[in-house]
């Protein structure tokens, strides 16, 4: 056994050794951003689980590989949810573990160039099943999908536009496989060039001939970013002067829409009438409905809302747009009779919001038509797509992640407007109270500059509108369903191969031969 075998053979330093490789693709994302990483960024991982002794250690590896890439990705969760962000890390994490083991099953040894192909299929369809799994809301949602790297990379938009941020996660694994075979297995070398080679190829092609957005007209929209309010009493009316300060400058600068961030409202304008005047009277004096986000116990039903309202200068207009996909834990607890002690190690949901129904596409006036979405809800490309589809000119995120005002986290969330607007072919705004807020055109491309996490400030933004609609907005999630027919097909030859096998076929214990009194016969007897 080389050193480096016996080193591994500690079952311990396996597990401490994937779960740092786990977390190595975190550098791709923001604050990072080093997007490049993430075409080798699993390499280190796909060798750990390859070289694993047996199958059930390939899942171990899986597994801490899993947990490692889960906290690495919402290590900004520690200071508020505690060791339970552990617990998360390490339920989720178990969803790589048959990740682990199909490394195992096409790499170890030589693989033959048949393994070698099939792999550069089945391993990326694999990681394709895992994100859709924890996708689900009540598993947290499309947080930290490999894909979401590559915000800043024109050509990975485009793709997005043909299969949204799954193609992007799906090429971007294939790439690290095919890596790992050039670095690991000499002999398997030519069928993983050619699938680099065929990545770039269709990659290439997709930036020649995929659909553009065509521009039809653009729309001056001004985000209010009001920045760090003292906690304590009277906080929600401190925010809403600074709002509403900020949003006296804009008078007169000829501004289409106004956006404030999430929960910029403390109190329903049903109980409030005096902040709807308000409100309204702002709408006038900047000649621009205001879109504010509401997050009280409604007047008019029971329970807690996070709500889009767009108000102008005649006071309510339309449908106002109750959030639909709550952030586990931050605002409800999923099975709180069985998980209700977070809220004693950490700052979870002292009582669950309420959830809406159905997503709303509000006129805003001179035939712009805006869809809000809510917080979290800009990591569902389903949503951004919804919305597209219903006839949204402009995407609207509003959000508030200032609990995490030092981390990584706003930025992070700042990027997947390029991500949905990129997906959509509709143009992004994400505004914040706190930062980081941005804009995004119809390409995903920046339109001016980000709202750092340290401003107090009301800024306008020049947005392209466009029209049409995507590959991915038409087609929906079809690398979704390849990867599932993938998988299915892997399956089925599996079994087939088991059900086949010879009966005495190397590897198939033999059955002992037994005596004329029908017991085992035994050597030397």
């Amino acid at each position: 056994m080389t050193m480096p075998g016996r080193w591994l053979a500690s079952p311990w330093r396996r597990s401490v050794l994937a779960v740092v490789a786990g977390a190595l693709p975190m550098a791709a994302f923001p604050a990072p951003s080093l997007w490049w990483f993430a075409l080798v960024a699993l390499v280190p991982w796909i060798l750990l689980a390859r070289a694993a002794p047996t199958g059930r250690r390939a899942l171990y590896d899986g597994w801490c590989g899993g947990f490692g890439f889960v906290l690495a990705v919402h290590h900004w969760l520690l200071p508020n949810l505690h060791v339970f962000t552990f617990v998360i890390a390490a339920l989720l994490g178990a969803l790589w573990a048959p990740w682990g083991w199909l490394v195992r099953r096409f790499l170890a040894g030589t693989p033959s160039a048949g393994r070698i192909t099939a792999a550069l299929l089945v391993l990326p369809a694999g990681w394709l099943a895992v994100e859709l799994v924890r996708s689900w809301q009540g598993l947290g949602g499309p947080w930290g999908m490999l894909g979401a790297s590559q915000w800043q990379v024109a050509p990975a938009l485009r793709l997005a536009s043909l299969g949204g941020v799954w193609l992007l996660s799906f090429l971007l694994v294939l790439v690290n496989v095919a890596v790992a075979v050039l670095v690991a297995v000499r002999e398997a070398r030519v069928p993983a060039v050619a699938g680099l080679v065929a990545t770039a190829a269709a990659g290439s092609a997709a930036w020649m001939w995929s659909p553009r957005p065509e521009v039809q007209s653009h729309a001056r929209v001004a985000i209010v970013q009001p920045g760090i309010v003292d906690d304590g009493t009277g906080s929600a009316d401190r925010r809403f002067d600074r709002e509403e300060r900020l949003t006296r400058q804009l008078a007169g600068q000829d501004v289409d829409l106004i956006v404030w961030g999430e929960s910029s409202v403390g109190y329903d304008l049903g109980d409030r009438p005096d902040l709807a005047r308000r409100i309204t009277a702002l709408s006038r004096e900047t000649q621009a409905p205001i879109l504010v986000n509401v997050d009280a116990r409604r007047s008019d039903r029971p329970g807690i809302y996070k709500s889009s309202v767009l108000t102008g200068p005649e006071g309510l207009i339309g449908e106002r747009y109750d959030k639909m996909r709550l952030v586990p834990f931050g605002e409800y607890i999923p099975a709180r009779s069985l998980l209700g002690w977070a809220t004693s190690v950490g700052e979870a949901a002292g009582e669950d919001r309420r959830r809406g129904t159905a997503q709303v596409v509000m006129d805003a006036g001179d035939g712009l038509r805006i869809g809000p979405m809510v917080c979290f809800e800009s990591a569902f490309p389903d949503m951004s797509g919804h919305l597209a589809r219903d006839g949204a000119d402009l995407l609207v995120a509003q959000s508030a992640t200032s609990t995490f005002q030092r981390s990584w986290a706003p930025a992070q969330h700042a990027s997947l407007a390029a991500l949905r607007a990129a997906e959509s072919g509709r143009s992004m705004v994400h505004a914040t109270l706190t930062g980081v807020s941005a804009v995004h055109g119809p390409q995903g491309q920046r339109i001016g500059d980000w709202i750092g996490t340290d401003a107090s400030a009301a800024r306008v933004y020049e947005v392209p509108l466009a029209d049409g609609v995507t590959p991915y907005v038409r087609f929906g999630d079809w690398p979704v369903y390849g990867a599932l027919l993938v998988l299915a097909a892997f399956a089925v030859s599996e079994g087939t191969r088991v059900t086949r096998r010879p009966r005495n076929a190397p590897g198939r214990p033999v059955p002992p031969a037994r005596t004329t009194r029908g017991s085992p016969a035994r050597p030397g007897r």
